[in-house]
């Protein structure tokens, strides 16, 4: 019997995985990327000698027996990673005053009522529930048996994540009196839903969220290593234009310039709002889903600025935010008060030895400015990447003058950079924003009145991440393998 043919289109974790999947369970596969390279938003670029990490903070799965380490390991070997464990997550830090929020739940309790011990009941509580969440795993498994029990396990910390699941960061910050713990909980995306950060912190202090050495490169390069060992095709530089419908089902696609591949199943790992409104031409809308795009946030767009400095930064935190003493302006509708750097000095695979790679990273939900800029004016748009590199800049020689003349490489990505490389809507960083009214819950892999298709990624997840990426994409290819009377395989 022939076997049935996949289109997957994106190139990232989810569409990657979802390629490996297939093709352990014998669906001819070709994933179809936009780029000139795998991976997507999971990415970074080499500049002059130094590597510039776009995505990876943390991976979800760094532990042996711990939540989402067995289902990576069904996709590619994990033990070719080496992975990294910071025992500080962060620090932050205002006019002398600093704040080490360290991924021990014991040594982070110790220092949140050491430096802000008017807030010691809100501390206890907070700290009780992170405890409460590792002690936590994550409810799954194939059989409808193991699933029950495993929810049954969770059940115990379910209760006091509910409590807590109705509070955005912003909201709970200001349960505090300490000005450095309000920035902690309010800086980052004050619409996120506090469980967010709860989960991060409980993972970390389980030793089960790792840096990986190398980044995304490393990451993305196993992934695509071990589809293209099961014989899956990867087309790099392809751009589709339109899935082709033929009476009710997804039969394939059509590309930028005309050719035509066809399959027996489209699975999109692309942008959700390019899927459904472009790709689909808007025919297969229900009320929920134009709700979802109506109603639910996207995770902002971002600036990066990347620098390349000739000192090796060996005694630096890994992760500072800088509190400023007045806001900074990024864009007309954008002030920053707060300048976050990773500084990669525990990657020695992103620059040379004496020399660090560090990144300014700067939300903002103003995609318009940059890409009209882009495309209007090419002049005044590297002006303004100037401007913004220059006031990062400004910050972190303040902070630390040993750069000042070090400075070998600045770039700068906007969000007309994430738009032409990735399509993502609005240049969004990730898919749909995690907020209390969105909760957690998956939204369909599936469009209605359509066969033959199904949506994978960040954008029928709420929260984004890599996990994201690998859970929809295990979840579609066991789909597909039962519409198809084909025994799931995943090992």
């Amino acid at each position: 019997m022939k076997s049935k043919k996949a289109i997957i289109i994106g190139g990232g974790i989810a569409g990657l995985c979802a390629g490996v999947y297939l093709r352990k369970n014998g669906f001819e596969t070709e994933i179809l990327e936009m780029h000139s390279i795998a991976g997507g938003l999971a990415t970074a670029w080499k500049r002059s000698g130094y590597t510039f990490e776009n995505c990876v903070h943390w991976f979800v799965g760094s532990k042996d027996g711990e939540d989402l380490n067995a289902t990576w390991k069904e996709v590619f070997d994990v033990g070719k990673l080496q992975f990294h464990y910071d025992p500080v997550y962060q620090v932050i830090e205002k006019g002398g005053s600093s704040l080490m929020i360290y991924r021990d739940i014991n040594r982070l309790e110790e220092e949140l009522l050491a430096k802000a011990p008017e807030d010691a009941g809100e501390i206890r509580q907070f700290t009780r529930l992170v405890r409460k969440l590792s002690f936590m795993k994550l409810p799954g498994g194939d059989h409808l048996v193991g699933r029950l029990y495993s929810y049954l396990r969770a059940a115990p910390y379910l209760w006091r994540a509910g409590k807590y699941s109705k509070f955005t960061m912003g909201e709970y910050a200001q349960r505090f009196s300490n000005r450095l713990l309000r920035r902690f909980f309010s800086s980052g995306f004050k619409e996120l839903s506090l469980l967010a950060i709860a989960f991060s912190l409980a993972w970390m202090s389980k030793g089960n969220a790792g840096y990986p050495i190398g980044g995304s490169l490393a990451l993305i390069g196993f992934i695509e290593e071990q589809y293209k060992k099961l014989g899956g095709v990867l087309r790099l530089n392809t751009k589709v234009e339109r899935i082709i419908v033929e009476n009710g089902r997804s039969v394939g696609v059509i590309l930028e310039g005309g050719e035509s591949l066809m399959s027996d199943v489209v699975v999109s790992a692309a942008d959700g709002h390019a899927t459904i409104f472009h790709f689909l031409q808007g025919r297969f809308l229900s009320e929920k889903i134009e709700k979802v795009f109506e109603t639910y946030k996207p995770f902002p767009s971002y600036i990066q600025v990347s620098l390349g400095i000739d000192s090796d930064f060996g005694d630096k935190p890994g992760f500072i935010a800088i509190c400023l003493d007045r806001p900074i302006m990024i864009d007309p509708k954008t002030n920053a008060d707060t300048l976050s750097f990773r500084i990669f000095n525990f990657d020695p695979t992103f620059a040379s030895q004496g020399k660090t790679a560090v990144v300014c990273f700067i939300p903002t939900y103003n995609h318009e400015y940059w890409t009209s800029l882009r495309e209007g004016n090419k002049s005044r748009y590297a002006a303004e990447k100037e401007r913004v590199a220059g006031m990062a800049l400004e910050v972190l020689e303040e902070k630390f003058p040993e750069a000042q003349g070090k400075i070998e490489v600045v770039d700068v990505a906007t969000p007309a950079t994430v738009i032409r490389y990735t399509g993502n809507w609005k240049g969004s960083m990730e898919g749909w924003l995690y907020t209390p009214s969105t909760g957690i819950k998956q939204l369909p892999l599936t469009l209605p009145n359509l066969k033959n298709f199904y949506m994978i990624g960040q954008w029928v997840s709420p929260g984004g991440g890599l996990p994201s990426g690998l859970v929809t994409a295990r979840e579609a290819a066991k789909k597909i393998c039962r519409e198809n009377r084909v025994k799931f395989r995943a090992s």
